[in-house]
């Protein structure tokens, strides 16, 4: 006879298809990656505008292209480099590149 603590090791759930969510989850995410559009030269000049405007501190929206998905991103300018064309969101590198359009919320 099986103890109690013995018998709910039997009942325990377990992963019958070991993988299976995963492999799913990975499927999902390939197929609802998106191509990078395009920017107009004038929205191009307007985000070249708007980072000239940008410090350390300030809370911004940005619009972008990250990893083959079109994102909303917000939070704080924690680092900015016009040489090397990035900007730091909370500690996260986007690409000038990768930015469709930028709003500045406020200052921190």
């Amino acid at each position: 006879m099986l103890t109690r603590s013995e018998r709910a090791k039997l009942f325990a759930p377990f992963d019958a298809m070991k993988g299976l969510k995963e492999a799913l989850r990975d499927r999902e995410e390939r197929h609802s990656r998106v191509a990078k559009r395009e920017l107009t030269e004038e929205d191009a000049e307007a985000n070249s505008r708007t980072i000239l405007k940008l410090e350390r501190g300030m809370e911004i929206e940005v619009f972008c292209h990250i990893s083959f998905h079109d994102v909303v991103k917000r939070g704080v300018v924690t680092d900015l480099n016009l040489a090397l064309r990035r900007l730091k969101l909370n500690g996260k590198t986007i690409l000038f590149d990768d930015i469709y359009s930028i709003e500045i919320k406020g200052q921190k």
